[in-house]
């Protein structure tokens, strides 16, 4: 699309506003893919998730999730009081359940590439 664009501006235009807006595309390309990855940090004490946080004591248990898996409890097994920071494009996800009587959010569900490495740290985090 971005290619057509650029080639629809340079016959109308010529080099010069292809150019332009190629060098347009590109930043807005750039800023998209800044604004949709997911950060995940994992420090001694505390899980962040996008702009979420939660102290490690009140991770319960975590499972990585196959597609499969991932795609029934993001569907018709979704409780709709839990946190979701879930990319459509991610296949894999880790569930995190949480056990802190002040928030009644059951678990989180992330999305992630790396939901198997994830589930190892946390695993290790945990001793």
């Amino acid at each position: 699309m971005a290619g057509s664009l650029s080639l629809a501006i340079w016959a109308a235009l010529g080099i010069t506003g292809a150019l332009v807006i190629s060098a347009i595309q590109l930043i807005l390309l750039v800023i998209a893919e800044q604004k949709s990855s997911l950060r995940i940090t994992l420090t001694k004490g505390w899980l962040l998730v996008g702009p979420a946080a939660i102290e490690r004591a009140f991770i319960h248990n975590f499972a990585p999730l196959d597609f499969e898996e991932f795609k029934r409890i993001r569907g018709v097994d979704a409780d709709p009081a839990s946190y979701l920071q879930i990319r459509f494009w991610v296949s894999s996800a880790i569930k995190i359940d949480l056990r802190d009587p002040k928030d009644k959010t059951p678990y989180w569900l992330i999305s992630t590439n790396r939901a198997n490495e994830l589930a190892k740290v946390l695993n290790v985090a945990e001793h």
